[in-house]
């Protein structure tokens, strides 16, 4: 009557005394007989020993033996408050014996144990909790039993579990191991959050958590996703159930609680049976085979209708014709998994190991008030390499033993359809000393060709895709740097001018020419503009206010602000006004007094000498400024008519009227002495 909380498992367990870790009643007796697999030992760990050690261990105390009966041998015998016990105890077999004595004394909690087998080194009990570890990631065994009334865990998944958690009980909870069976976990330690929520699942509650400096998670498979349900990727011709509730409310209008709306989440009722017994069953079919690892139920989700089912079994087939009752491994019972407590509340069970089936059914046992229902599975695709093809030898001849041969090649098929069911096999198995052919020549064939022809496919789209590119960037540099049909060619070039280096005053220079294919799309306002802007080695003197072109060696620099055109107003009718420019230099010292003068082309009026060019070359000999044909005072002279201005100065080649259109060359103002004689006249 001594015995505790105590699941024995197949491999690990979890042991304690009674009304643990409360005070121990007086003069009660436990005894564990633990066995594990032949050729395996077991471990023995402690997570809590507080036994009363007044009278030197001879009536409270704990005994651990090697063996099970008469001929077992002690291990060790052990008492005390609060003792730390070093290390784990390990058997010298597979069989080991646990004797718990509760003489008379007045405290004590007792123990609580685990045990695995010695292949689990990383073990630890059901009291561990991640502030326990400093790790920021670590695996631990977990034993089995480890869902255990007097620990307590707050949180869920994903968002993870506050550290003062247990970690087993957490795992549990979480899906991760199963309580029967114990199992591995790989704990993920981050950052806490300032609240954790409550939910059941697995038939673990857990709390809701205050803040907490840190929080732990799982590393799992990644095989949780909703099948369909929710989403309705499972179509309602598929969800089928053993009958329908129908009923008329108070309006007379019939209510169909069809099973098509057992859907997680649905707005409005759910599915619902016609009548409530152990008989009824919602069925789903996935359209294939597929690995189901959990189910979360609601009840109706109606508040007038307080309808929910709180325990089911759950049975699976691949053709919906025989049908299997889940089971855990190594059990002899069907698992009766807990449903919901209340109408609302999503409940979460998981199924470890996994089901891997096409056909699945929820079988309620225990309800309120109606079998009603909402749900989803949790899942995902069940993916094995190519199943090789069966093929059987040729019927041996009629004898008496037909029905063994039968029987034989039946459990034959269904070894090997139970072998392929693995979620990670990524080759077709090989069999050997049977008549199982694997058929994957074909195949491998087909696949050999077509992937290199997919690659050279891609390959040259890639290839055609990079060399259009390159040509339309090409195209777009060309006209960018050779045709600037849209540009202000004269703004353009005034601005790049000074980011280039001046020419010396040795070089010769090259009239500036136009052709007319760039001033026809001018306005006839813009041509002298752009004559005068163009060039790029001549300011414009103080002179005119019209177009003027000076030597390179002129002191007079680019007049900055609005640019002249005919419209301007004639400087000769000006007030004649001192003018100091502002970016006039110094001459230099070997220089002349004044600037260059102009070369005036005055071939093509008839009152030109002959032997005049017709083009203005802008050029003097050497440093020393070429003879001026009138004298600088005359130049500056104002001339009181409009009439005496319009002949100082000709209109451009380019207009209509005499002149070739091909070769532009800006007229200059007529020479002084030869003006005057035509004044004369």
């Amino acid at each position: 009557d001594g015995c505790g909380h105590t699941v024995l498992g197949p491999e690990s367990g979890t042991l304690a005394s009674i009304n643990y870790p409360r005070t121990s009643p007086n003069s009660t007796v436990c005894e564990w007989e633990i066995r594990v697999k032949p050729g395996q030992r077991v471990q023995l760990k402690f997570g809590d020993f507080d036994i009363d050690d007044s009278d030197s261990c001879h009536s409270s105390y704990l005994r651990v033996h090697n063996g099970i009966g008469p001929n077992r041998t002690e291990i060790g015998k052990y008492c005390g408050f609060d003792f730390q016990m070093d290390g784990l105890i390990t058997s010298k077999s597979n069989e080991v014996t646990v004797q718990f004595m509760s003489g008379i004394h007045a405290s004590g909690r007792g123990f609580l144990a685990a045990y695995s087998t010695t292949d689990k080194s990383d073990l630890i009990t059901c009291l561990d909790n991640a502030s326990h570890f400093s790790e920021p990631e670590f695996n631990k065994y977990c034993p089995a039993g480890c869902v255990i009334p007097f620990a307590d865990i707050s949180g869920t998944i994903p968002h993870g579990y506050r550290d003062s958690s247990s970690l087993c009980m957490a795992g549990v909870h979480a899906g991760v191991v199963s309580n029967t069976l114990g199992g591995q976990i790989n704990v993920v330690i981050s950052k806490g959050i300032p609240y954790y929520e409550g939910s059941l699942a697995n038939n673990v509650t857990s709390k809701v958590g205050p803040l907490s400096t840190s929080l732990f998670t799982f590393k799992t498979s990644g095989c949780y996703g909703t099948l369909g349900m929710e989403s309705g990727v499972i179509p309602d011709s598929q969800i089928t159930s053993s009958s329908i509730l129908e009923w008329p409310n108070q309006t007379g209008q019939v209510n169909i609680w069809k099973p098509e709306n057992a859907r997680l989440k649905r707005v409005g009722p759910p599915w619902a049976a016609l009548i409530s017994n152990e008989h009824q069953w919602l069925q789903i079919d996935l359209n294939k085979e597929k690995k189901i690892t959990g189910i979360i139920t609601t009840g109706s989700t109606l508040a007038e209708y307080y309808y929910y089912v709180s325990a089911y079994r759950i049975l699976y087939s691949d053709d919906a014709q025989k049908w299997t009752v889940y089971r855990e491994p190594g059990m002899d019972k069907d698992k009766v998994f807990q449903g919901n407590t209340e109408l609302y509340q999503e409940v979460r069970n998981n199924f470890i190991p996994p089901i891997i089936a096409r056909f699945f059914r929820i079988n309620p046992l225990k309800w309120h008030q109606k079998i009603a229902m909402k749900v989803e599975l949790l899942g995902c695709q069940f993916s094995i390499g190519r199943a090789p093809k069966i093929t059987l030898p040729p019927p041996p001849p009629p004898q008496n033993k037909n029905d063994e041969n039968t029987d034989f090649v039946d459990d034959f098929i269904h070894s090997v359809k139970t072998s392929l069911q693995t979620d990670k096999t990524t080759f077709t198995p090989e069999i050997k000393n049977t008549t199982v052919t694997p058929s994957v020549t074909k195949d491998v064939a087909l696949a050999a060709v077509l992937v290199p022809v997919l690659v050279m496919v891609f390959t040259t789209l890639i290839l055609i895709l990079v060399c259009a590119w390159h040509w339309r960037n090409r195209k777009k540099k060309t006209e960018g740097t050779y045709d600037l049909p849209y540009w202000d060619r004269a703004g353009w070039w005034k601005g790049m001018k000074q980011f280039l280096p001046t020419k010396s005053a040795e070089h010769e220079e090259t009239p500036v020419r136009y052709s007319s294919s760039e001033i026809s799309h001018l306005r006839p306002r813009e041509v002298p503009t752009m004559l005068q802007t163009e060039s790029a080695e001549y300011a414009q003197p103080l002179v005119g206010g019209i177009v003027g072109t000076l030597h390179q060696r002129s002191t007079f620099k680019p007049e900055e602000g609005q640019e002249a055109s005919y419209a301007d107003l004639d400087p000769y009718n000006s007030p004649i006004q001192e003018v100091y420019h502002a970016y006039a230099e110094p001459l230099p010292i070997t220089g002349p007094e004044y600037a260059t003068p102009i070369i005036m082309d005055m071939s093509s009026h008839p009152s030109t000498p002959l032997g005049v060019p017709s083009i203005s070359t802008f050029k003097a000999a050497g440093n020393q400024a070429p003879p001026l044909v009138g004298t600088c005072s005359k130049l500056l002279s104002r001339t009181d008519s409009a009439s005496s201005a319009q002949a100082l100065y000709d209109i451009p080649k380019g207009q209509p009227g005499p002149g070739s259109a091909d070769e532009l060359v800006y007229q200059v103002p007529q020479s002084v002495a030869h003006s005057t004689g035509s004044k004369d006249e």
